[in-house]
């Protein structure tokens, strides 16, 4: 017989769904959210269910867990969708052009590499990776001059990148522009990359995905489960695995932080 859901039921699954929506929220440390976590996992009619609540508004389940609680993300089109244009006005990006944008969806592809560099610290769940301004900002710049020395050599040999002119423009971009630069007032630049880079970092953490830990090295964050579980998805883009495959991600050490490259010196 089919499985019948009381409107009890479909309560408890739209709640489970809507404290998804709030990235700083906790199943430990809400008694109702860790009681609907515990009860996605055991009860399978409700996961179902909770999946169904969650497909209708325009959004899929990743993950449920405790440590993460539950991880949603917005399909195509969906209402609840981050677009690149929402996420300049929220990163209050002063500039829209579509090389600013590449530039900044760069930012958050370093971020993620550097967040996780390894296989195998996607598949720990007790991994805790961490990222810095100066580190992301050293990682892009060095995957910059890489791609660029491969174009050069690419033109000299008359056979040049299949890559699409934009991004080889926001590569460019990225490189000409200054890493650190402090307004009359003492602040960090809002057009420098590390400006860029440390507002990439702040919206992260106000959606859950990071936690500043210090003001050292321009910001130093720690990653969270709730990241974790966004950047395996992340991790089945072929665009991440390009820029892991340049070699300028430095391996993370035994107690989950990340040494120092020759690149994080770069200014």
């Amino acid at each position: 017989m089919p499985v019948t859901h009381t409107s009890v039921d479909a309560e408890a699954a739209a709640r489970l769904v809507a404290f998804g929506m709030r990235p700083k929220q906790l199943p430990a440390r809400d008694v109702v959210y860790g009681e609907l976590v515990r009860r996605y996992g055991e009860d399978n009619a409700f996961k179902a269910l909770t999946h169904a609540v969650a497909s209708g508004l325009g959004l899929m389940v990743l993950e449920v867990t405790q440590q993460a609680g539950c991880v949603l993300a917005a399909t195509d089109e969906s209402v609840f969708e981050i677009k690149m244009d929402s996420y300049a006005r929220q990163a209050k990006i002063r500039e829209r052009r579509e090389t600013e944008k590449v530039l900044h969806g760069l930012i958050h592809l370093a971020a993620a590499a550097l967040g996780y560099p390894r296989p195998d610290d996607l598949a720990n769940d007790t991994y805790i990776g961490r990222v810095s301004v100066e580190q992301v900002d050293a990682m892009v710049r060095e995957a910059a001059r890489v791609l660029d020395e491969r174009a050069q050599l690419a033109e000299a040999n008359n056979d040049p990148l299949a890559d699409a002119p934009e991004l080889e423009q926001a590569w460019r971009a990225y490189a000409r522009r200054p890493a650190a630069a402090a307004t009359k007032d003492g602040r960090m630049a809002a057009d420098t990359t590390r400006g860029m880079v440390s507002r990439a970092l702040r919206f992260l953490a106000d959606q859950g995905f990071l936690v500043q830990v210090s003001d050292e090295q321009g910001g130093t964050y720690r990653t969270t489960p709730r990241y974790q579980i966004q950047v395996r998805e992340l991790a089945a883009d072929a665009a991440f695995d390009d820029l892991l495959a340049l070699d300028v991600v430095a391996v993370a050490g035994a107690g989950g932080t990340l040494r120092a490259t020759a690149s994080d010196t770069l200014q």
